[in-house]
């Protein structure tokens, strides 16, 4: 029995037109996430490892297995290599502002009147500097009347590793330079590592989170959410993908309620379904 034979690091497998374009299409038919050709290297790089400890000489072989592969192992792994999740606390700072002064006030109000609670969800949560973030800003903001408004605030991601580091809360110091040092010293403390620091257990009891894939066509949520951060995810996709994931994220919020995409991104300012309130930052009409 012959034994497939890795490539060395220093040179990875060559991927010819036929597998970067079967990869391009599970990607994007599985992730809504667009592979422009300039990605090819990028593929090729973020792959390599999984080939090597396959044991898959060879991008064909990979795809045979992967094609193949009934468990949905695969496809996971592959989520996980090709996804993006670079991120650190306190990005694009301005949505914080917003929300600690505008849009948290407003749901307490709201929620006062209606009885409800409020609801938020971080759609692309990546390894939980944002969902994080915003218990904080409740915390902060709505004081001892926290508990009477029964927050959730549900945090999701296509990539388990980037779930498993969101969960256990723990970055190094760059990641937490940019928060106010007020929250910082208030709700972290030191992390097990040296030089590393953890979110208090206060904080992390608070997000619930879960794994899910924006592509789906339909969401499994009973209520809509009073607001929805999808931030510097819909970069990767094409017009379409990103179309019809609005259109879901408009079902899935209460009349009023917000948007916040990433700084790069944008619906237009003539979105039908939303209102631009301020960059990267609409209000379901």
């Amino acid at each position: 029995m012959s034994i497939l034979k890795a490539p060395s690091p220093a040179s990875p497998p060559a991927i010819g037109d036929a597998e970067f374009q079967t990869i391009r299409r599970l990607v994007y038919d599985n992730f809504g996430i667009n592979l422009t050709d300039q990605k090819r290297s990028l593929v090729i790089g973020r792959l390599q490892k999984v080939l090597r400890a396959r044991g898959f000489a060879s991008f064909k072989n990979y795809l045979e297995w992967l094609q193949s592969d009934q468990t949905g192992e695969g496809l996971e792994e592959l989520a996980n290599r090709i996804s993006t999740n670079h991120t650190f606390f306190w990005r694009e700072n301005s949505h914080f502002e917003f929300f600690q002064e505008t849009v948290l006030p407003e749901l307490a109000e709201r929620h006062r009147k209606d009885g409800g609670n409020v609801r938020l969800w971080c759609a692309g949560c990546s390894s939980g500097e944002e969902p994080y973030t915003l218990i904080m800003l409740m915390k902060e903001v709505y004081g001892a009347q926290y508990g009477s408004l029964s927050p959730l605030l549900l945090a999701t991601d296509i990539s388990a590793v980037a779930l498993r580091k969101a969960m256990r809360g723990v970055y190094d110091q760059e990641r937490i330079d940019r928060m106010p040092s007020a929250l910082r010293s208030k709700y972290f403390g030191r992390g097990p590592e040296p030089g590393t620091w953890q979110v208090n257990d206060e904080i992390r009891g608070e997000v619930v989170f879960r794994r899910h894939n924006l592509m789906n066509t339909t969401f499994p949520f009973k209520k809509p959410f009073d607001a929805v951060f999808c931030r510097n995810v819909m970069i990767y996709f094409d017009r379409q993908t990103r179309d019809a994931l609005i259109g879901r994220f408009h079902r899935h919020t209460v009349p009023g309620g917000y948007l916040f995409i990433g700084h790069s991104e944008t619906l237009g300012h003539d979105s039908s379904q939303y209102e631009y309130v301020l960059p990267a930052g609409y209000r379901r009409r």
